[in-house]
């Protein structure tokens, strides 16, 4: 019987990896083009009717929330970037819904918010925050 939980380990850890990898990868391009505040993205926040300095804002944040989910320990740390990850994400997809965009906007957002929860759902125990029952 243990080594039917042994697959079933390593393909959660994978899962985990690869998750978590593409997550970062798409929060770190994502942020740097915000810390640029290039022209589309500036253009778009003012079609969502955003301040432009929330570029500046959601960049460093999300820099800061891949250095969390990447890093060993700080579980709690970890809960709290997945969290922004998160409000981020579902926030970005319900702007572009309230201004009538269509898949094309919504793909990114939403893929993003399927990796943090793929990549928080299967993320190791050593990376949980562990409750303590007083």
């Amino acid at each position: 019987m243990e080594k039917r939980n042994k697959p079933a380990g390593r393909a959660s850890k994978i899962t985990y990896w690869v998750a978590t990898l593409w997550l970062s990868l798409g929060m770190v391009s994502t942020g740097i083009v915000q810390l640029m505040k290039m022209e589309a993205d500036v253009d778009l926040m003012t079609r969502l009717g955003y301040p432009i300095y929330l570029l500046t804002m959601l960049g460093v944040w999300k820099m800061l929330g891949v250095v969390a989910v990447l890093v060993p320990k700080f579980a709690l740390v970890k809960e709290w970037a997945y969290a922004g990850f998160f409000f981020a994400m579902s926030g970005a997809i319900v702007s572009h819904l309230a201004i009538g965009h269509g898949a094309e906007e919504l793909f990114g957002p939403s893929l993003l918010l399927l990796l943090t929860v793929v990549s928080w759902y299967f993320r190791p125990a050593d990376r949980k925050v562990v409750a303590v029952n007083q």
